[in-house]
Order: C-alpha cells, then sequence, then structure tokens
C-alpha cells in the first residue's frame, strides 16, 4: 500500500511517499481503508517535534518532556503521520463486535498517528464511529480532532443557553468547533481571530467578531460566562474584568502558572480558572456525528490536496493561512478534489 513515511524531523519536505506492507488486523482489530485524512496542529507539531523547546510547546514542560520521548528525542518513533480519518472497513478480527466489512467510518487515532496510508488498523475500542450519513469523506475527515477536544472541553464549562461565551482562537481546528458546539448549547458566541480569518468566523454564526489585530476584547467594556482560550495566549490578570462575577476561563493549553491560578480559584464561589485537557471518547464522537447530522456542525473544507501533495498542504498550513480544514484525499471517494476545493 502506499503511505506517507518520514524518518528524520524538518521541513515538510521529510514526508515521502513510500509503498510498504499492507496491515493485518489482530482479532480485536478492524481494517479502514482510508478515504481521507487532514493535516492538523498535532501533525505539523509532530513532523517538526525536534525543533520545538519547552517554551515554545503550550503545555506544562512535564507534558513536553513525556511527548518529547513518546514521539522519539532525535528522529521520529512514529513514522506515519495522521490522527483524524474517514474512510471504509474492509476486514475485522474475529472477535470485533461492532463494527462490520464496508460500514463507512471516521474517528480519531491520537498519538498511534497512521492515517496518512492507504490502510489503517486500529482497535475495535478505538474512538471510532458510523460516519454522519449527511457528509462526504473529505468533508467529514477534518473534524474529529478538534470537536472531540472541543466537546470534552466544552463541557466543563456547563453551559446555558443565553451565556455569552468568548472563544479566543476561533478560526483553527479546535475553535472553529468550539464556536458551533457552543452555539449548539444556546450560548452567543463572539470569536476572536486574525484579519485574514475574519469572514471565515463570521461563517461559522458568531453573534461578533474581534479582530485581534484592531480590537483588545479586554477593553471594550464586555463581560462573558466563559473566556475559552485555545492557545493560552491571553492573560488571566488583563482578562479577569472581562468575566462575569461567576465566569470562568477555560484554558485548552496552559503552563504551570495557570494551574496555579486555577488552584487559587478552585474554592471560590466567583471568578475561576480551568485547566483542562480533551482527550475525547467514542460517546463524544457519537455525539459529533449527531450534532453533524442535525446541522449543528457543519465541516468547512479549505483545501483538498491528493496524498502525494503532502508536502504541499503542510507548507500551506505553516504558512498559517488555512481557512477550514485542509484535506489529504487518500483512495478518492465521493467527490474529486476540483469539486471539494471549489
Amino acid at each position: 500500500m502506499k503511505a506517507i513515511v518520514y524518518s528524520k524531523y524538518g521541513s515538510p519536505d521529510v514526508l515521502q511517499l513510500t509503498d510498504i506492507e499492507k496491515p493485518l488486523p489482530k482479532v480485536n482489530e478492524i481494517l479502514i481503508r482510508v478515504h481521507a485524512t487532514s493535516v492538523n496542529f498535532g501533525d505539523m507539531m509532530t513532523r517538526n517535534y525536534k525543533a520545538i523547546s519547552p517554551r515554545q510547546f503550550n503545555m506544562p514542560f512535564l507534558i513536553w518532556l513525556i511527548a518529547k520521548i513518546s514521539f522519539g528525542l532525535n528522529q521520529p518513533k512514529i513514522t506515519i503521520l495522521g490522527n483524524e480519518f474517514a474512510g471504509e472497513i474492509e476486514a475485522v478480527g474475529s472477535d470485533v463486535k461492532r463494527f462490520l466489512p464496508g460500514d463507512q467510518v471516521f474517528g480519531y487515532s491520537g498519538e498511534r498517528m497512521g492515517a496518512y496510508a492507504e490502510y489503517l488498523c486500529l482497535p475495535e475500542n478505538g474512538i471510532l464511529a458510523i460516519k454522519p450519513t449527511n457528509m462526504t469523506f473529505e468533508e467529514v475527515a477534518g473534524v474529529p480532532y478538534g470537536a472531540l477536544m472541543a466537546l470534552s472541553l466544552l463541557r466543563r464549562a456547563n453551559i446555558k443557553p443565553g451565556q455569552k461565551v468568548l472563544i479566543n482562537g476561533a478560526s483553527g481546528g479546535i475553535g472553529s468547533a468550539a464556536v458551533q458546539i457552543a452555539r449548539s448549547m444556546g450560548a452567543e458566541v463572539t470569536g476572536v481571530c486574525s484579519t485574514l480569518k475574519v469572514e471565515f468566523v463570521k461563517s461559522l454564526g458568531v453573534a461578533k467578531v474581534i479582530d485581534y489585530t484592531k480590537e483588545d476584547f479586554t477593553q471594550n467594556g464586555e463581560t462573558y460566562d466563559l473566556i475559552f482560550d485555545i492557545l493560552g495566549r491571553s492573560s488571566i490578570p488583563r482578562c479577569k474584568s472581562s468575566l462575569k462575577p461567576k465566569g470562568i476561563h477555560l484554558f485548552a493549553s496552559f503552563k504551570m502558572k495557570q494551574l496555579f491560578q486555577m488552584l487559587g480559584t478552585s474554592r471560590s464561589g466567583g471568578k475561576k480558572v480551568i485547566c483542562a485537557l480533551g482527550p475525547g471518547n467514542v460517546d463524544d464522537l457519537n455525539s459529533i456525528r449527531e450534532m453533524i447530522e442535525a446541522g449543528q456542525i457543519k465541516p468547512v473544507v479549505d483545501r483538498c490536496y491528493p496524498l502525494e501533495q503532502i508536502a504541499v498542504a503542510h507548507s500551506y498550513v505553516e504558512q498559517g493561512h488555512k481557512k477550514g480544514n485542509v484535506v489529504i484525499s487518500v483512495n478518492q471517494a465521493q467527490k474529486n478534489i476540483s469539486e471539494i476545493s471549489s
């Protein structure tokens, strides 16, 4: 089978199209013929993890160190990237009960990666669900990572209908999903992004967009029930006046400083800081499928590239201009590339 393999950390050019042996499913595994995958933040970081210092990493040093050991100190241990996918089950192991050959599925493989290939083996209990009926493989392939993280984290904030929510970093994979999920919970959502992403964030249905290059949301007098900071870029002291009396400052990425601030507000009856990880699970993925089928989450495909142009796709994402998901078509599925990209 064809796969994108890399044997050293570096620029997008380290990604090479190679023929490797097709995997065989174990008794508890399923074999998926991958139709589409994506280029997300995890792929970009893992591809060049050797160059990421603890200071550049958006999480505490211990998590950076664990990831460093897990991914490989000087060269990658995991040689096939891609942790989001959509495809069709080709075969199942003898002990598999949840799925059958021919099932159309989508999912998230997490740190095991492997979706930049024509075939992928996953355990039956992995984060995997039946594909939404109203989406193509390409449209849904870029959904799982961001939506799983956003849903898991937003549930910790216990959003109520009518509450005001600000998403700082609304144009990325997690942020764009968070905008739509918060709206489905009945919140009035404000999105913060750069000038180039304003129209994209507007298309997600926000009540208001703030261009951070022109306006500081902490200085406009507005207050929110929840400030959801995707990349940990906002300062807690600066944002405190932007929170309502019992407001929550939720961090998807954080350092030790934010963890200590969370401990300091944990028993307070007033404003709180929450630092959380959002690994997601099968139940969350099934909830996301239901939201997609109900029209509450609408995946947006910015560009779609064939597998052999994976380096070009990584370069495009690295430039920071993507608006929506950048998808890789592995096995041609329901639409051709020109249709998806138009």
